[in-house]
């Protein structure tokens, strides 16, 4: 006689939340339509649905736990249940001889729909799988399609719309998501194969390029922004690119190299819907050559100790 809570491998003190989880790991790891070549499996499939069908409801499980029926569900005497008969009226056979889908202890509807997506007998008195008890699988959509979409540096940042030629010839505009990067996804549903569920989908997948003079931080944007000696020696104010277009920006005086001034709003957008920023380093950039300069900075010297804090 068969042992419902050895088959689950579960306590006798377990909880019905403890059988549930026993089951549904068994359920999965076993269901037919995962080993269509191995019928021990199947069989397994069958003994562990037999024990849950018990264990999951109350009063067979009392009757279980007292003795009054073994592990199959059967009167375990007989004589003492109405002349030999069973002892309930509402028991019916599933696939593999198993019991009692139509008990209203019992939740293999809702426990198949979460497992396989539905396809489980959650409703009509059907069995655990498609094509038995009276429900069977619905039909296939088509294979979905896939999609790769180059988008420019630029483009991404502000999410500029972007135009992509489907597999039929037909083309479809596309709003960039907030906070796109390189392996973002967008499904473009009903855009795939079509089957006789209809039509799969169309998965794009997003490749933002890359860009001459701006690097990516997250949602910030950085760029070296090189600057004369005169402008960083005495202030100026010059013009700057960004995604959005050229700024204008001020350079304090007496600002050196690797000084990092910051453009808000103008990085990438983000998926709380603001935008980070643009980052601007400054690098001062002497021309090579130059004989005034060179005369300059001869009669000149710095006398301060700028590498100090270096130990050198």
């Amino acid at each position: 006689m068969a042992d419902p809570y050895s088959t689950l491998g579960v306590a006798k003190s377990a909880s019905e939340a403890e059988i549930k989880s026993a089951y549904r790991k068994l359920a999965k790891e076993l269901h037919p339509d995962k080993n269509k070549d191995n019928p021990k499996a199947s069989e397994k499939f069958s003994d562990v649905t037999k024990a849950y069908d018990i264990l999951s409801d109350k009063t067979k499980r009392g009757q279980f736990d007292r003795g009054e029926i073994d592990g199959e569900g059967n009167p375990a005497m007989p004589f003492g249940y109405g002349g030999g008969g069973g002892f309930r009226g509402d028991q019916r056979s599933g696939p593999g001889g198993f019991s009692g889908f139509g008990n209203e202890g019992s939740d293999f509807g809702g426990i198949f729909d979460e497992l396989f997506g539905g396809r489980g007998g959650g409703g009509g008195g059907g069995g655990p799988f498609g094509g038995f008890g009276g429900r069977s699988a619905p039909p296939q959509k088509g294979a979905n399609v896939s999609y790769r979409l180059g988008v420019s540096f630029v483009d991404a940042a502000t999410q500029a719309p972007q135009r992509i030629t489907l597999a039929d010839g037909g083309t479809i505009d596309l709003k960039l998501p907030a906070g796109v990067e390189t392996g973002t996804q967008m499904r473009l549903g009903g855009k795939g194969q079509p089957g006789p569920g209809g039509h799969g989908d169309g998965i794009v997948t997003i490749s933002v390029k890359d860009h001459p003079f701006y690097v990516r931080d997250g949602a910030n944007i950085r760029l070296d922004l090189p600057v004369t000696l005169n402008e960083a020696v005495l202030g100026a104010k010059i013009k700057v690119p960004t995604v959005d277009g050229p700024v204008m920006l001020s350079i304090p005086a007496a600002s050196t190299s690797g000084k990092v001034m910051r453009l808000k709003g103008k990085g990438f957008s983000q998926k709380n819907g603001e935008r980070g920023d643009q980052l601007v380093r400054l690098v001062v950039d002497l021309p090579a050559g130059d004989t005034a300069l060179t005369q300059f900075v001869g009669e000149w010297t710095d006398a301060r100790a700028v590498r100090a804090d270096l130990g050198v």
